[in-house]
């Protein structure tokens, strides 16, 4: 969590940009945006003191080869290079072992712990399969996030529209040529 004296120091450092670009920061409609945007970091940013880990919740069930998927996840990160927000939808894939199934909802929050933090898109998938391998021991895992870059979008090459998409493949997920179709068939609908 961001302390106060930290909150204040991004109020500030708000201030001081704003004055740099020109702005009257006593204006009325750019007095309460330093705090605005203290509260919006420490809300885009609360995964940096919150481990994963906590979202695990396991439950025995004969497991088999069957693969498990959930779409269409919504997250928002912050991109690392220029603070500026990247939204999109993760989508995961694995096959359990060891009776062990995950929660799915679990994903969801596993997810947003990752991307609250500041990110690029290639580390956040990885970072979410990674994660899920380690932890859940699945005989397979797949991660494939998409994507808008607002940093692509507003600026640079003002490529509105454009998406970008990563995957991260584990286990028999990367190793198997059949079950690797199969999953990323499934996973890009």
């Amino acid at each position: 969590m961001i302390t106060e004296e930290n909150k204040q120091k991004i109020m500030n450092a708000v201030r001081d940009i704003l004055e740099a670009v020109g702005e009257d920061v006593n204006r009325p409609g750019l007095i309460e945006t330093p705090k605005r945007v203290a509260n919006m970091y420490e809300e885009m940013f609360a995964g940096l003191d919150s481990d994963a880990k906590q979202h695990l919740k396991l439950f025995d069930e004969r497991s088999n080869d069957e693969m498990v998927i959930v779409r269409d996840i919504p997250f928002s990160s912050m991109c690392e290079h220029h603070l500026l927000p990247f939204v999109g939808k993760a989508h995961i894939a694995y096959i359990p072992s060891d009776n062990k199934i995950i929660g799915l909802s679990k994903f969801a929050r596993i997810v947003d712990n990752f991307a609250k933090r500041p990110q690029v898109q290639e580390r956040l998938t990885s970072d979410i399969a990674d994660f899920l391998e380690e932890n859940l021991s699945p005989k397979g895992v797949a991660v494939i996030v998409e994507a808008e870059h607002t940093c692509m979008n507003i600026r640079g090459a003002k490529a509105s529209g454009s998406s970008t998409m990563t995957s991260a493949l584990r286990g028999i997920m990367k190793k198997d040529a059949r079950t690797r179709a199969e999953v990323l068939s499934l996973l890009q609908r």
